[in-house]
C-alpha cells in the first residue's frame, strides 16, 4: 500500500494505475469540461455578480490543486507488493492496538495515506504520531508514540494484517 520514507511513497500497482487514471481525466476531460464552463459563464456578462464563472473559477482552482498534488505524488511513487503478513506492522496494514495494555480499549485502523481513506475503516497515516510509533513493531510488542501535548503513550500491537479492502 503506502510508505513515506524520505519523500517515497509505495503504491501497489493497482493503487498506482487508479491515480494515474484520475490524473489523467483531470489533465484532459475535465480541464476541457471546466473550461467551458467558464467560457459560457463569462459570455453571460458581468462578472463581478456572475455566481456561475465565480463557482467554476473555484472549482478549476481545486482541480489544478489536486492534479499538483497526483503529479508529486506520482512522481515520488515506487511501485511493489503489499506488506508481507509477517505480523509486523508497516503502511497497507489493518493494526489493531490496545492502549496502555488494557486489551478492552483498542483501536483497529488502517495504516496508509489518504488515498485509501475508506468509510469502512478508520485511516491512520504512517507519519502521524501513532502510525509512525508503531511501523516496524511486532504483534505482541509495545510501542511509544508522542502525544500532541508532548507526553507519551504506549500501546500494545494485538493485530496487524494486510489491508484487503
Amino acid at each position: 500500500m503506502t510508505q513515506t520514507s524520505e519523500n517515497v511513497t509505495w503504491l501497489t500497482q493497482e493503487a498506482y494505475n487508479k491515480l494515474k487514471e484520475e490524473l489523467e481525466y483531470l489533465t484532459g476531460p475535465a480541464r476541457t469540461e471546466i473550461s467551458a464552463k467558464i467560457a459560457a459563464a463569462r459570455e453571460e456578462g458581468d462578472l463581478r455578480e456572475n455566481g456561475g464563472y465565480h463557482a467554476a473559477k473555484e472549482e478549476q482552482g481545486k482541480q489544478e490543486l489536486r492534479v499538483r498534488q497526483l503529479t508529486q505524488l506520482l512522481e515520488s511513487a515506487k511501485v511493489g507488493e503489499p506488506p508481507a503478513a509477517d505480523g509486523a506492522v508497516a503502511p497497507g496494514m489493518v493494526v489493531t492496538i490496545a492502549f496502555d495494555g488494557d486489551e478492552d480499549d483498542t483501536l483497529t485502523f488502517l495504516l496508509a495515506s489518504r488515498e485509501y481513506a475508506s468509510a469502512d475503516i478508520e485511516t491512520y497515516s504512517p507519519q502521524s504520531p501513532l502510525g509512525a510509533g508503531v511501523i516496524g513493531h511486532k504483534v505482541g510488542e509495545d510501542a511509544e508514540y508522542e502525544l500532541p501535548n508532548g507526553k507519551t503513550a504506549s500501546v500494545k500491537i494485538l493485530k496487524a494484517e494486510p489491508y484487503n479492502g
